[in-house]
C-alpha cells in the first residue's frame, strides 16, 4: 500500500516526515517551556483550560487582534501555551509559538532587574539622588505653573528625586506619552524617545523641568530609560551588553534583544488597527522618525525597546516566581525580588493616583512593577501580591506568588479597536481563577 501510494503522489509522504523530524531536532534541546502542546494542568480543570483557550481563540476569530500567544503556568508546569491567527496580515504569515513581538513597556522590569543586580553589588542605594548616578540631572526645577502660551513659572523642588523615586514613578518625570502641559509638550519636541543613545536622551530630559514635587504623585514617565543609562554608568558596559552578558545568556534567552536580526526577520508580528471604514483589522504602517526594529544601532530603551518572544519571556517570569532563579542560575536574591514586587508609593498614593484623585484604588508600584495590594478594593480575581505589567502594543502579563502562577499573552495592536472589543485580559483572569482546583 505504502508503495503504491508513493508511485502515486510522493509529497506528502516526505513532507510529513521532514516536519516530524525538523519539529524533532528544533525541539529537541529548547529549554523551558517546551514549544509543544501541553497536557492539562492537575491543578486546573480540563473544562476551564478548553474553556480558556477556546475564548482567547474567539477574541482572535472576532478580529479583536490578528493574531495571540498566550502562555499559563503554574508550579513550573505549564498548563496551556497555545498560538491562533496571523502574526502579519499582509502575506497572511501565521501566529506561532515562537513568533518575535515588540514587548515595549514589558521592557521595563527586565530593566529593573538588572538595576537590582547592581544594587545588589552595592552599588546603588534606594535613597540615593538619582543626580549621584546622573549628575546631569542636578539641579532640575519644578513647573508650578503655566500659561495659554505654555510658558511655565519654574521653582526649585525642596529635594531631589531619589532612585526609589525613579523606580516607582514618582520622581516627577514627565514621558510625552500624553499630557497637554508644557513639560510633556517638550519631551514630544525634543523627541525624548527617538534620541539616537542613552547619552543623548539623558541630555535632553536635562533640560525639561519636573512635572512635581519628588514623591507626591505617581506619574508613569520616561524613569525607566533613566534606569537603562544608569546601568551602563555603574556597569561599564552598554545597556545592551550588560543585558545579554548578564541576564539573556543566563537565562537562555536568545529571542530577546533591541533590535530583530535578518534571519528572525519573517517570525516578527507586525502590529495591527482596527479600520473603521474598511471594517475590518488593517496592519500598521512602520514609524519614519525613528529608527526600524531591524536596526541593530537603534536606541536601547530600558522603558520599551526590547523584542521578545513567548518562551523568552516567559523564562524571565519563572525566574522571578523562583525568587530569583533559573535551572541552576541565580539572577537575583530573594530579597531583592520581594523588594521589587512590593508597593514603594508614598502612603496615601495609589498607582495613577496623585494627592488629589484616588487613581487605581487598591493597587501600587514597586520596582518597574505595578502591585496588587487589595484585589477586593481593586475588583479584581487575582491573590494579594499579585504584581503585572503590559506593553503599548498589547501584550501582558501578571505573577502571582501566592499561586506561584503567571501568565502571558502576546499580541501586536495599537490603535483603534473593534466596537465591542472584548476585554481579554479581564476574560482570561476570570477564567483561570475559575478554574482552579480546590
Amino acid at each position: 500500500m505504502l508503495t503504491q501510494l508513493l508511485k502515486i503522489n510522493p509529497q506528502p509522504f516526505f513532507a510529513a516526515i521532514a516536519l516530524i523530524f525538523s519539529s524533532y531536532f528544533l525541539h529537541a534541546d529548547d529549554t523551558w517551556p517546551p514549544l509543544v502542546d501541553q497536557s492539562n494542568h492537575p491543578e486546573f480543570s480540563s473544562e476551564g483550560i478548553t474553556r480558556l483557550d477556546s475564548a482567547m481563540a474567539k477574541i482572535v476569530e472576532d478580529r479583536d487582534v490578528a493574531g495571540m500567544v498566550w502562555l499559563l503556568v503554574k508550579n513550573g508546569e505549564v498548563a496551556t501555551f497555545e498560538a491562533s491567527g496571523l502574526a502579519r496580515l499582509d502575506d497572511q504569515q501565521p501566529m506561532e509559538l515562537d513568533t518575535l513581538f515588540r514587548i515595549y513597556s514589558m521592557t521595563k522590569p527586565v530593566t529593573g532587574v538588572a538595576l537590582m543586580m547592581l544594587w545588589e553589588r552595592g552599588l546603588w542605594d534606594f535613597d540615593d539622588p538619582v543626580s549621584r548616578h546622573v549628575p546631569a540631572l542636578a539641579g532640575l526645577k519644578i513647573m508650578m505653573e503655566y500659561d495659554d502660551d505654555g510658558k511655565m513659572t519654574l521653582a526649585s523642588p525642596q529635594r531631589e528625586p531619589t532612585m526609589r523615586e525613579i523606580l516607582n514613578h514618582s520622581a516627577g518625570f514627565g514621558y510625552g506619552l500624553g499630557g497637554r502641559d508644557p513639560v510633556n509638550q517638550k519631551f514630544r519636541d525634543s523627541k525624548v524617545l527617538a534620541s539616537a543613545n542613552l547619552e543623548e536622551l539623558i541630555s535632553k530630559v536635562s533640560e525639561i523641568p519636573l512635572l512635581f514635587e519628588p514623591g507626591e504623585r505617581y506619574y508613569y514617565s520616561v524613569a525607566v530609560d533613566i534606569q537603562g543609562y544608569i546601568v551602563e554608568q555603574l556597569s561599564g558596559k552598554s545597556f545592551g551588553a550588560f543585558l545579554k552578558e548578564e541576564l539573556f545568556d543566563p537565562l537562555d534567552m536568545t529571542d530577546t534583544r533591541f533590535f530583530v536580526t535578518p534571519e528572525d526577520v519573517t517570525r516578527f508580528a507586525e502590529v495591527h488597527q482596527w479600520d473603521t471604514e474598511r471594517n475590518s483589522l488593517v496592519q500598521r504602517k512602520h514609524r519614519r522618525d525613528r529608527p526600524s526594529y531591524l536596526d541593530s544601532g537603534r536606541l536601547e530603551s530600558g522603558g520599551g525597546g526590547l523584542v521578545s518572544s513567548t518562551h523568552d519571556y516567559a523564562r524571565f517570569l519563572q525566574m522571578l516566581v523562583n525568587e530569583g532563579e533559573l535551572d541552576g542560575e541565580r539572577i537575583l536574591s530573594p530579597e531583592a525580588v520581594r523588594i521589587m514586587r512590593t508597593n514603594s508609593l508614598r502612603d496615601g498614593l495609589n498607582l495613577r493616583g496623585s494627592l488629589t484623585s484616588e487613581g487605581s484604588i487598591g493597587q501600587g508600584f514597586g520596582v518597574d512593577f505595578a502591585v496588587i495590594m487589595n484585589p477586593v478594593k481593586a475588583n479584581l480575581p487575582h491573590s494579594p501580591g499579585t504584581y503585572y505589567w503590559s506593553g503599548a502594543a498589547g501584550t501582558w502579563f501578571w505573577i502571582d506568588p501566592q499561586e506561584d502562577m503567571f501568565w502571558i499573552g502576546m499580541i501586536q495592536a495599537r490603535g483603534k479597536r473593534r466596537p465591542g472589543a472584548a476585554d481579554m485580559r479581564r476574560i482570561a483572569a476570570d477564567i483561570i481563577y475559575d478554574s482552579l482546583l480546590p
